[in-house]
């Protein structure tokens, strides 16, 4: 027979674990440059409570290797990591557990070369951080809401199933919505990535093509330049 309050249990113990998982307010990161030791220690002290498995890893040496060597951050200047790279460690630990490297490139390449060291006085990563911090508020209870009215339509789920199976049955409906709602919004950030990696590209090419026709015109102009004196 079904249980509801134990499936009700579950959820509110599921959305409860939430309140541990805060992120990292910008105050919270040091205000001076940090060797890879101090990176991965701040960054495990910080997001320790936001691991499933107690034996899983915040970041690694490797890990930090590998998205400088792929230009997911830029590279650590006299092998020490500013606040911003940090802001955008933070960003790869979280897109990891949905995107690929290579998207996680795109996104993170323009915050990079436009954003990356402009200092204070001008616009950089730190305030993309706080403006999505921002924007982030609220979402917990948002959630709850959201995942009460999917109860809802599990719970009215089965009714000509089985008693002894309706509380699988309407636990694997729900987490099926839930798992349903993660693939719709997969494949939409998917194909904005795509979107975005396609203007990158032709912003290079049109980039390219306008360096080779300064230099083309460069040439020209020696070339012409030189004319006058063969003639004497």
């Amino acid at each position: 027979m079904t249980d509801n309050n134990d499936f009700e249990q579950a959820i509110e113990r599921a959305v409860g674990s939430l309140k541990f998982m805060d992120t990292i307010a910008p105050e919270e990161f040091p205000n001076i440059d940090l060797y890879m030791d101090q990176v991965t220690t701040f960054m495990d002290r910080k997001l320790r409570s936001t691991l499933r498995n107690p034996d899983d890893k915040i970041l690694t040496k490797t890990m930090i290797n590998n998205y400088a060597k792929n230009d997911l951050i830029p590279p650590p200047v006299k092998k020490k990591y500013s606040r911003e790279h940090m802001f955008e460690l933070l960003f790869i630990f979280y897109f990891k557990s949905f995107l690929s490297i290579g998207d996680i490139q795109t996104l993170l390449t323009p915050m990079s070369e436009h954003f990356f060291g402009n200092g204070r006085k001008a616009y950089g990563v730190e305030d993309i951080y706080t403006e999505i911090l921002k924007m982030g508020k609220g979402a917990r209870a948002s959630l709850k809401e959201e995942m009460a009215d999917k109860k809802e339509k599990a719970d009215a789920a089965f009714e000509d199933a089985p008693e002894e199976y309706q509380d699988y049955l309407r636990k694997f409906a729900y987490i099926c919505e839930l798992g349903y709602d993660i693939f719709l919004k997969q494949n939409i950030i998917e194909h904005m990535i795509d979107d975005m990696a396609d203007s990158i590209a032709a912003e290079r090419e049109e980039k390219e093509f306008r360096r080779e026709a300064e230099k083309e015109a460069a040439r020209r102009a020696a070339k012409e330049a030189k004319r006058p004196s063969e003639r004497r």
